[in-house]
């Protein structure tokens, strides 16, 4: 493959008029790296049609890839590839505990977090498509990339030739609160299915659970693993083949120490892996936001929490959770304690800006073609189709056979079908013949 590098300063606030001064707050810096496959030649490649791919996350920052595989090779048979790190993740203006406090005290934190959402990304592109001279491009979104494109839709399908989404049709309207409640029942059902599977594992997630509430235990960061944060490994259960790697984390949890039994520091090093948010604060900061509409989130996974007992830190034999943020988060993770009064500021927002035109999606007339996965505990099967439904012309293809991360297991067949979808009869996947 050939790869170019693209840099584009953007305003913060595109809606502020003057970009330079006053509330505008002046320009950030957005990356995007290009890939080519080298079965095109060079001047080929300069013809090919651009796609755009839309990470998840949020906080996510685009794909790096060694070589071109699995939907990014079917992909490049016909595309210019544009990995796009949304603004605030890797290359674009990035955000942790650092750079953040620049922007100033913790409600002009807060306020600068707000030009971070969806509409933000959408508008970012369509800059970003003007400056390289393109006409309308495909766009393809997984997860919380899917749920940029629903704003894509709703507010700049003139930039727009087809859209692709995969697991990642987000609910139109309604509290977050609904959505928790949803994703709760599939991640029980998915922790159920997964000691189904490994009976010995139930046993042994209770008795992690018992001893870190009987023992300090630390991560090699220095961090104490509490029960709560143990929980967080569940994070597996929303794979394919990650399911199984929880299986292997587990088989190694303890070790015999002169002082007793203890958890491994092999077990520890990959926790501390999973549970810490240095690499990405904003997927903690960010992550109830992409649900709030008009509203205040008011950490909701946290209150519908108390409708599920049974994932509760104390329960007798607590489940694993899945994507949920809670604001223990902000006390228990050194990288994310600095952030917690703009954590909570942001949780209680109540004056978030709409993400989706549910009027003028009811009148789309771009193509879009939607993998829903039926056992998805991060993006919720039935709030999907509710979606679908209300998005003219959108195809869906309903799948039982992968989870969330299904472009992992086989990403060339799944992007192959929905590019199939979407694409006019009497054309190729990525324009007219001939």
């Amino acid at each position: 493959m050939r790869t170019a590098e693209h840099y584009f300063e953007v305003p913060l606030d595109h809606g502020a008029g003057d970009c330079g001064s006053g509330d505008g707050g002046g320009t950030i810096t957005v990356f995007a790296r290009e890939y080519v496959s080298t079965d095109h030649s060079e001047d080929d490649a300069a013809r090919l049609p651009w796609l755009l791919y839309l990470q998840g996350g949020p906080g996510g920052r685009g794909n790096r890839f060694p070589s071109l595989g699995g939907w990014s090779k079917a992909a490049a048979k016909d595309f210019r590839i544009l990995m796009l790190d949304q603004r605030g993740t890797g290359l674009s203006s990035p955000i942790d505990r650092h750079t953040l406090p620049l922007r100033g005290d913790d409600a002009a934190q807060a306020g600068y977090l707000s030009h971070f959402r969806a509409d933000s990304i959408v508008a970012d592109a369509e800059a970003i498509r003007r400056a390289l001279g393109s006409g309308p491009w495909t766009i393809y979104g997984q997860s919380y990339g899917g749920f940029c494109a629903l704003s894509y839709l709703s507010f700049a399908p003139e930039g727009l030739r087809r859209a692709l989404v995969t697991g990642g049709l987000a609910p139109l309207k309604g509290p977050a609160d609904r959505v928790y409640r949803a994703t709760f029942r599939q991640v029980a059902a998915r922790n159920a299915e997964y000691f189904d599977w490994y009976p010995e594992d139930r046993a042994m997630v209770t008795r992690i659970a018992r001893h870190l509430r009987d023992t300090q235990e630390f991560l090699p960061d220095g961090g104490r693993l509490t029960v709560e944060r143990f929980q967080m490994a569940g994070s597996h259960l929303g794979g394919n083949t990650r399911v199984d790697a929880l299986h292997h984390l587990l088989e190694d949890a303890f070790v015999s120490t002169p002082g007793g039994v203890r958890l491994s520091d092999a077990f520890l090093e990959q926790v501390r892996g999973l549970v810490s948010r240095a690499a990405n604060p904003l997927y903690a900061l960010m992550h109830e936001s992409i649900y709030g509409q008009g509203e205040a989130t008011d950490w909701a996974a946290w209150r519908v929490l108390e409708d599920f007992p049974e994932f509760r830190p104390d329960a007798a034999e607590p489940l694993l959770t899945g994507e949920m943020v809670y604001p223990w988060y902000f006390e228990q993770d050194a990288a994310l304690r600095p952030l917690r009064d703009v954590a909570r500021l942001l949780a209680a927002k109540s004056d978030w800006k709409p993400l989706y035109d549910p009027e003028r999606l009811a009148r789309n007339i771009v193509p879009v073609a939607a993998a829903v996965y039926s056992d998805d505990i991060y993006v919720d099967r039935d709030l999907s189709l509710e979606t679908a439904a209300a998005v003219r012309g959108l195809q869906v293809w309903e799948s039982s056979d992968f989870h969330h991360d299904g472009i992992a297991d086989d990403g060339e067949g799944i992007f192959a079908r929905l590019l199939g979808m979407a694409s006019p009869a009497g054309t190729d996947g990525a324009g007219p013949r001939g």
